[in-house]
């Protein structure tokens, strides 16, 4: 049967990692599932929120420290700067000469990451038309969790992409080579 697949298939077969794939597709669904469920079966709003809260944490934590190295081999956090205080993010990928990627994996690992907000946001429309605005506090909360990783993500597949494409650059062009190698020379002559 695996062998009639191509590659990038959505079968969980395919993939490299599938105990990562199926902690990191656990916690987005379950944190969905239980909102649902919540709003439209308990109604008990502090257990709901306790509950989908710890999921939305969990997910972010092993999306961000776990998931995102293991399947796509990118990493982000957030640094501030101790004597003046700014925050600004860095982005780590891996290097595609030593870590391939496989596509199974990374196309789940797209297709959750992107599709989660889109999917909040679905609630958020539900929980204003039928005028339950409490549980529009717990879907701005997860919202801002998976936007973040998404944007984060996004931004570390670029500067990755980016990254690999000038090393490239520098690895392959002699010409780079020669004028690193000429001013070294010229340094350590005088």
């Amino acid at each position: 049967m695996e062998e009639n697949q191509p590659a990038g298939s959505l079968s969980w077969r395919l993939s490299s990692h599938p105990i990562t794939l199926l902690f990191f597709l656990g916690f987005r669904i379950s944190s969905l599932l239980v909102y649902l469920f919540g709003m439209l079966f308990i109604k008990n709003f502090v257990l709901i929120f306790i509950i989908t809260i710890l999921l939305l944490a969990a997910d972010f934590y092993y999306l961000k420290n776990i998931a995102g190295r293991r399947l796509v081999g990118l990493r982000w956090w957030n640094e501030v700067d101790p004597q003046t205080g700014d925050s600004h993010w860095v982005f780590e990928s891996s290097d595609p000469s030593t870590k391939v990627i496989n596509a199974t994996d990374s196309r789940f690992f797209w297709i959750a990451l992107y599709s989660q907000p889109l999917l909040w946001i679905g609630l958020a429309i539900v929980a204003i038309f039928s005028l339950e605005f409490i549980w529009l506090t717990l879907v701005v909360i997860a919202l801002s969790l998976t936007v973040t990783n998404t944007l984060a993500f996004s931004r570390c597949d670029k500067f990755g992409h980016a990254s690999n494409l000038a090393g490239s650059a520098l690895n392959t062009g002699g010409i780079a080579r020669n004028v690193a190698g000429g001013m070294i020379g010229r340094f350590f002559s005088r």
